[in-house]
């Protein structure tokens, strides 16, 4: 692994247990072992690791959940739905550390001011809503999902999904213990297109 790498793992999971403005560059430096003229070398700023460390987030994320789109297969839209659920779950699993740094309120606060941020935190979350809207739309060409807006929708299950993201994130409640109650909670959700219109 390139120091670069070291540097933005090691800062990510720094940021995402501390905090952005509770971690220092010292602290980044002394966790990779790195001078701190070596991580200044790579990175000007606090902010500037911040950025690279979202854009990198945002870069696997896409990545993997396109991966995962294009290696699937799927009876109809609502088993889309399904297993769009199953493997956020598992992404945020397997990325622990990005989640959290995702839930914490600083990346929210700095896109306020930062247009880069901003846009990192966009295509993050277009990508999670795009694939929960791109299998509704498929459910409803098949027939297996009513017809209701599919954004909106998309939107609202994409909500839930997080929400138990964050109370595991969090040690609050074993987002996998609610899993079986999500999917039926999806189901009745989506063919039940009546009570949303």
């Amino acid at each position: 692994m390139s120091k670069k790498n070291a540097i933005l793992l090691n800062a990510t999971r720094l940021f995402s247990k501390k905090g952005y403005k509770e971690t220092s560059m010292a602290e980044v430096a002394k966790i990779t072992g790195s001078a701190g003229g070596t991580i200044f070398y790579h990175f000007k700023t606090k902010e500037e690791l911040f950025l690279s460390i979202l854009k990198n987030v945002k870069e696997t994320i896409i990545n993997d959940f396109k991966n995962y789109l294009e290696e699937s297969e799927f009876e109809n839209g609502l088993e889309m739905v399904e297993g769009a659920i199953s493997f956020y779950l598992k992404c945020a699993g397997k990325m622990e550390d990005q989640f959290r740094l995702l839930h914490r309120h600083y990346p929210y606060e700095l896109a306020q001011a930062n247009p880069v941020c901003r846009q990192h935190l966009e295509a993050i979350y277009e990508c999670f809503v795009d694939m929960f809207e791109q299998s509704i739309k498929q459910g409803q060409r098949d027939g297996s999902i009513g017809n209701m807006p599919a954004r909106k929708i998309a939107l609202i299950i994409f909500s839930m999904v997080d929400g138990l993201v964050r109370f595991n994130t969090y040690n609050l409640y074993d987002a996998g213990a609610l899993y079986n109650e999500v999917i039926e909670s999806c189901r009745r959700m989506l063919k039940n297109s009546e009570s949303l219109e």
